[in-house]
């Protein structure tokens, strides 16, 4: 399982710190990513990371913004959002992919095996 926290309700310019908590897989063995979903768009993806952190993969809207890490004893994947824009405001989603190779990041949601349950972001102008 996948649980996703620490959205909310911040203005433009502000930051948030998005957290996933994951149970019940061997976390170490997943690549993981965000993804995000706004109202009346398809799910889009916003960030990745490798299985070890290594390796990380952004959307070019979030470049420069946003920093994705990860904790594998923890089982935990992190988010920071930084100088957030107003066309951040979605509902964002964690997600497990397994990842046989140590560099493998997905950039599609299909790849992806396990979800959370998205977390609200709004980004007030």
């Amino acid at each position: 399982q996948l649980q996703a926290s620490g959205g909310g309700l911040v203005q433009a310019g502000g930051s948030l710190r998005l957290s996933c908590a994951a149970s019940g897989l061997t976390f170490s063995a997943y690549s993981m990513g965000w993804f995000r979903q706004a109202p009346g768009k398809e799910r889009e993806f916003v960030v990745g990371i490798s299985r070890s952190g290594a390796s990380t993969e952004y959307a070019d809207s979030v470049k420069g913004r946003f920093t994705i890490s990860r904790d594998n004893p923890k089982n935990m994947v992190y988010l920071q959002m930084n100088s957030l824009k107003p066309e951040d405001t979605a509902v964002y989603y964690c997600a497990a992919r397994a990842a046989r190779r140590l560099g493998v990041i997905g950039l599609a949601a299909h790849e992806y095996d396990y979800w959370g349950q998205g977390t609200v972001v709004t980004v007030s102008s």
